[in-house]
């Protein structure tokens, strides 16, 4: 396909085909041929149906659950697209794996995130299309150009049009969070609040505190990634002892492991509102998850780049 006189072709591997599907629609571009294979001992293989020589390729691939094997699947295809002699690769993955090991938080850690960035690199990418990545720091990791996507007007769109008759509040739930929070509430105009809290132990959090008004409020809590969801439930408790008067909650990528949406459905939680960066089955789409689509503003976004025009014009509401 041709795109201003650029031959382009869009890719998808095994992550999140609908989201691809959604993609292709959005930006007119169709979904090309390739064949995710394994061999008997687990190793990955890809088989490319079509030509790419000399076009801009476009490969769509979430880094999640499995997240190893869907990260090993994106750095063979990229491989696989660079020998076919492909003119530039993309790679589009709206969840980026290991974004939380971005700093050596104690001795002896890794900087996982910095490590996935050089493997793309290594492996040929050309540039990276990522949403709401976990810090801002990770794009300093890449030497390569990378877009930082935000969903932040999206969700903002969907709060929006409930046309709440009470006073809202934006709850960061930690205090890492505070940027992302103040950006909802300037769309809503509203105020923020706080979650003051501490970690003992990886996926464990204790609230201690709660510093802003929140008493009388309809209560939004806006995080990046919902995981095992203790964070949340626990920050909506603390609210609801403080007097808020309806709890929702807000995230780009729901990792949702167990036990994720039992906590969730058991809490003072009305409605938990996800983006499709990653693909949830079907038993986790459970009645008080809202899942929004970010396909409409990746493919304008990948129409964007390829016309070498602005893509920050698509992050307003």
């Amino acid at each position: 396909m041709y795109i201003d006189q650029k031959k382009v072709k869009l890719f998808t591997l095994s992550s999140n085909p609908k989201l691809a599907e959604e993609i292709s629609e959005a930006s007119g571009i169709p979904l090309s041929k390739c064949e995710v294979k394994r061999f008997a001992d687990g190793e990955v293989s890809i088989d490319i149906a079509e030509t790419v020589r000399g076009h801009d390729v476009f490969v769509i691939q979430s880094t999640s659950n499995p997240v190893n094997e869907h990260l090993m699947e994106v750095l063979i295809m990229i491989d696989a697209l660079k020998r076919a002699s492909a003119k530039s690769v993309n790679l589009v993955m709206p969840y980026y794996g290991y974004s939380r090991q971005d700093r050596k938080a104690s001795s002896r850690q890794p900087i996982s995130a910095k490590l996935v960035a050089d493997l793309l690199q290594a492996a040929g990418a050309s540039r990276i299309l990522a949403m709401d990545l976990h810090a801002a720091q990770i794009q300093g990791f890449f030497d390569i150009p990378i877009d930082n996507f935000v969903a932040i007007p999206i969700i903002a769109h969907y709060f929006r049009r409930k046309n709440f008759t009470h006073e809202l509040v934006v709850v960061s739930p930690d205090h890492g969070g505070v940027a992302r929070a103040r950006q909802l509430a300037d769309f809503l105009n509203c105020p923020i609040a706080i979650i003051d809290k501490r970690r003992p132990r990886p996926n464990v959090s204790e609230v201690m505190n709660v510093i802003g008004e929140v008493e009388g409020k309809i209560a939004i809590i806006i995080d990046d990634i919902i995981d095992t969801g203790g964070s949340i439930v626990n920050a909506a408790s603390a609210l609801i002892e403080r007097g808020s008067l309806e709890i929702y909650a807000a995230c780009t990528h729901p990792v949702f492991t167990y036990p994720a949406n039992e906590r969730i459905e058991e809490s003072a939680i009305k409605e938990c509102i996800v983006t499709n960066t990653i693909c949830l089955p079907q038993e986790k789409l459970t009645p008080k998850i809202i899942q929004l689509s970010v396909g409409p503003l990746i493919g304008q976004g990948i129409i964007n780049i390829i016309r070498d025009e602005s893509i920050s014009i698509l992050f307003t509401p």
